[in-house]
């Protein structure tokens, strides 16, 4: 199944975790809307999460659109016809997709049909849609997912278990286990507080504010951002903004358009020493030595 992206303008990452299982990872930090297609056959059934900004699915050739907004969720099932994927992602904006076959779904969820109604004998040969929030617990799988930092080996392993992970939380029952994980979270504002925290400093990466004035500035105590910051992201404020400036950088150096120098600059580095071994640490090799592969 051919994936299209848009080469150096935002990025796109498909890891198959079992035959016909996928996750799909879509990011676009530019200032333009991107576009991605990917066939997607009949039998499969479609997940959508948007962890940041806001998307469109666009079907019949443009006929039918479909929205989908930041901390929301799609899911798309139509046996009748295939949905392939034709999404416009906004500018700055963050997607992941879940992708798995029909009949291997249903393997999973087989002593629950009655609970989940479009797996209902009568419903199987019906098409599907469901609009839903994401939920603060689903959302530090997401997150999790989207800024996976170990090592390469373990990622097959750690995506699958996440994908088990996001869908057992998709499809939780209403009294869910949100408040029991953390009831600091189970407070809106709270929820809202923190992810302002993370939109400042993915907006300041280059002169991001101290732990305390982040704290100051989205008007919670410190101990409070840290460990909310952690539950939503999976990961603290200041290791998710470093993989955040690495992942901009290392888009940047694909686009062509800048020098080394000037993206150290850019990601708030002010040595091109300190740039490269930042960019060393996270993607295993030097900034010249990922520009002259990309040549390869």
């Amino acid at each position: 199944m051919d994936f299209q992206k848009n080469v150096a303008q935002s990025f796109y990452e498909e890891t198959a975790i079992e035959a016909g299982f996928f996750i799909l990872k879509f990011n676009n930090e530019t200032d333009e809307n991107q576009t991605f297609k990917r066939e997607v056959s009949a039998n499969f059934i479609q997940f959508h999460f948007c962890i940041k900004g806001s998307a469109l699915f666009v079907f019949n050739d443009g006929n039918y659109k479909l929205p989908i907004q930041e901390d929301h969720s799609l899911l798309l099932y139509n046996p009748q016809r295939d949905l392939p994927i034709n999404l416009d992602l906004e500018k700055h904006s963050w997607m992941i997709s879940v992708l798995l076959p029909i009949n291997k779904f249903h393997g999973l969820f087989s002593t629950e049909a009655n609970y989940i109604t479009f797996l209902d004998e009568e419903n199987k040969d019906r098409k599907y849609y469901k609009d839903g929030n994401i939920s603060p617990s689903m959302a530090i799988v997401l997150n999790q997912l989207m800024n996976y930092n170990l090592h390469p080996t373990i990622k097959p392993l750690y995506f699958k278990a996440k994908a088990y992970e996001l869908l057992s939380l998709y499809f939780n029952r209403p009294a869910d286990a949100d408040v029991e994980q953390c009831p600091f979270l189970a407070d809106e504002d709270n929820v809202s507080k923190i992810k302002k925290a993370k939109q400042i400093i993915i907006s300041r990466m280059a002169e991001p504010p101290t732990l305390q004035q982040l704290a100051d500035e989205i008007n919670l105590p410190i101990n409070r951002l840290k460990e909310g910051f952690k539950q939503i992201y999976g990961d603290s404020v200041f290791s998710f903004l470093f993989d955040y400036k690495m992942e901009v950088a290392r888009q940047l150096l694909a686009s062509g358009s800048h020098n080394v120098n000037e993206v150290g600059l850019k990601v708030g580095y002010s040595t091109s020493s300190h740039f490269i071994a930042a960019f060393k640490k996270r993607f295993g090799t030097t900034p010249k030595k990922f520009l002259m592969g990309l040549n390869v």
